[in-house]
């Protein structure tokens, strides 16, 4: 990795250190709550609708890949046309595969 050069390289290599933290610990949150919506943790989930729980876990499944799309694969520095694709792409896809779920 090439080292900052002046103050504004500097501020923004922080920013992008902290903003990767913060995805980091959101798909680490996101795990451990998916995790714990998984069938084997009955306590969690007793009473509630099995589509309900696959919905949200599917949710959770498109949040994560747009976390990772946009943070890990730089989509957010991309042209907003490219951000508009991927978004719309995951979109397509999560929709169809609960959809087939669903069916």
């Amino acid at each position: 990795m090439v080292a900052p050069t002046d103050t504004s390289d500097a501020a923004r290599h922080r920013r992008d250190k902290r903003f990767i933290i913060y995805s980091w610990a959101a798909l680490t949150a996101i795990t451990v709550l998916t995790w714990r919506l998984a069938p084997g943790h009955a306590e969690v989930h007793e009473g509630t609708g099995g589509k309900a729980l696959v919905a949200a876990i599917v949710v959770l499944g498109m949040i994560k890949c747009r976390v990772i799309t946009h943070s890990f694969m730089e989509v957010r520095r991309a042209p907003r046309w490219l951000g508009i694709v991927t978004d719309t792409w995951l979109v397509i896809v999560w929709a169809v595969l609960l959809g087939i779920y669903l069916y």
